[in-house]
């Protein structure tokens, strides 16, 4: 079954079995997969639309949470919209209730919010994931070589631009007048920075992991670096309307998130399986191999989380994107729901 809206398209679970009757179970996840689509059904538990965009690995614990059952055993029937839009189209939709939940990077969601978007973040999902590449012939040995070079990235409100330019002003580098920022598409990066465009590219995986397997780009710094090596940098947002009316089953999908997350920090080969079929052109040891890189073991809440969002909206402040005289603990408050209490 599958529904679209807006340009998106819904694959539910009921869908996903049905599919999987019609081609005889025919999913890349072999025995693992016939076990997820066979969990327990969907009569009784509690309709939800999840919104994610599966061009990213990271959000490979989504996906483990259907396939494994997970959401099902906290009263949950998801339903998964595919979504590429903007960040700002990503909360209209769960703030108009086209969506209930969804998953993004932190530092792509912090301004957005501050407009006032009826949504809540309940989680913080996990770390890592962006990487900055150089070329080997750039000679830059680390993040401070960046100063006067040109640096490759998908667009100018990159969660990547946005984390090394954080870096860089902690070094005392003025990422916005001694770095160079040029935008191409996230597949050309890498392309541009072999063609000479740019010297150095900062996004996030699979890309950047594919790009080094070039062999013509080596890894300069990643958002686990230092003192962030503790750092949540993608997180989930419901609905405020659903945490007012149904706030048990905003409870429930946080509970689920969090569990398959720490399934894929335990078993990452099954969540790469599991994920690959999203992904099909995906190299699965590649797949397992990211997942390790990550920290899907750290997913804060209550305090813990509003203190790093707190933490990065300060260090926002330092890039001009919130105005100096934001209290930024006040703002962690605001726009966090503790659904878990």
């Amino acid at each position: 079954m599958t529904v679209r809206f807006g340009g998106e398209s819904a694959v539910s679970r009921r869908g996903l079995l049905k599919l999987g009757a019609a081609a005889g179970l025919a999913l890349p996840l072999g025995a693992v997969g016939a076990r997820a689509l066979s969990a327990a059904p969907a009569a009784g538990l509690k309709p939800l639309k999840f919104a994610w965009n599966t061009g990213g690995v990271c959000g490979a614990p989504v996906a483990v949470a259907l396939h494994k059952g997970i959401y099902a055993k906290h009263g949950l029937d998801v339903e998964f919209i595919n979504f590429a839009g903007s960040t700002e189209q990503l909360l209209e939709s769960l703030a108009t209730g086209k969506a209930d939940a969804g998953i993004g990077m932190a530092l792509r969601w912090l301004k957005p919010l501050e407009q006032g978007f009826d949504v809540k973040i309940t989680a913080g999902t996990h770390g890592g994931c962006m990487r900055l590449l150089a070329a080997k012939t750039a000679g830059i040995a680390d993040i401070k070589g960046l100063r006067g070079k040109a640096v490759a990235i998908s667009d100018l409100s990159s969660p990547a631009k946005h984390f090394f330019s954080i870096v860089l002003a902690k070094l005392g580098i003025d990422g916005n007048k001694e770095v160079e920022w040029k935008v191409f598409p996230g597949d050309l990066l890498g392309a541009a920075v072999e063609r000479g465009e740019a010297h150095a590219v900062a996004h996030w995986d699979p890309v950047t992991f594919n790009f080094l397997k070039s062999g013509n780009l080596v890894e300069i710094a990643t958002n686990l670096d230092g003192e962030f090596s503790n750092r949540v940098c993608c997180i989930v947002g419901v609905r405020g309307s659903l945490l007012r009316e149904d706030k048990p089953t905003a409870a429930a999908l946080t509970r689920a998130l969090i569990e398959a997350h720490d399934y894929t920090a335990a078993h990452p080969e099954e969540a790469a399986a599991v994920y690959q079929q999203y992904s099909p052109k995906s190299n699965l040891a590649d797949l397992t191999a990211m997942l390790k890189s990550e920290t899907h073991n750290h997913h804060p809440v209550g305090g813990d989380l509003k203190k790093e969002l707190a933490l990065y909206t300060d260090e926002l402040k330092l890039m001009q994107i919130f105005k100096p005289t934001t209290d930024t603990a006040k703002f962690a408050d605001k726009i966090y729901a503790d659904v878990l209490a």
